[in-house]
């Protein structure tokens, strides 16, 4: 497992802790009548693991996870930065600057390779609005000193088990 160190790295999630693995909840098709799952679950060894099933029955065909919750200003950082072993799946990490359920989300797209321990740089320029999956034309840009949840989303398409885990998501600064 990776553990990167060094002063231009800001920790926002460390799934060393188990308890904060609990404080992230499953928001997945079953809001509009699919049938897909997912959830955070902490690992032994000092991760998380994000898993469920994709169905694509009823309408469905995504899972995802979101963070309570809170306040990040993410302003003086270019980017994040995830700590994953991924599945050979494609997910994407999502943020919300305000609080209500059903707001605009800024993604990106993340690509793992199956089994290996990775460090994704995600930067900040990168994400987009979007509302329910679809672009949001002529959204503002991601605010980064508004960033209020973060999420995690698979709904590549395909149907099957799925999972990502998860050592910590950092903000990092430029210059690395």
């Amino acid at each position: 497992m990776l553990r990167t160190v060094g002063g231009l790295l800001d920790t926002l999630f460390d799934f060393e802790d188990p308890g904060l693995a609990g404080a992230w909840e499953a928001v997945g098709d079953p809001v509009m009548g699919g049938i897909s799952t997912g959830r955070l679950l902490p690992i032994p060894g000092g991760h998380a693991r994000f898993t469920g099933m994709v169905s694509l029955d009823r309408g469905g065909g995504f899972a995802s996870i979101r963070s309570a919750p809170g306040l990040f200003d993410l302003s003086a950082h270019e980017g994040l930065l995830l700590e994953i072993r991924g599945d050979g799946r494609v997910y994407k990490l999502s943020l919300r600057t305000d609080p209500w359920f059903d707001a605009v989300a800024y993604q990106i797209r993340f690509a793992t390779r199956a089994g290996d321990w990775e460090a994704v740089r995600l930067p900040l320029a990168g994400f987009r609005a979007t509302w329910r999956g679809r672009p949001v034309p002529g959204a503002p840009p991601l605010e980064p000193s508004r960033v209020s949840s973060f999420g995690l989303l698979l709904g590549d398409g395909q149907a099957g088990p799925f999972q990502l885990e998860i050592a910590s998501i950092r903000a990092y600064r430029s210059g690395r």
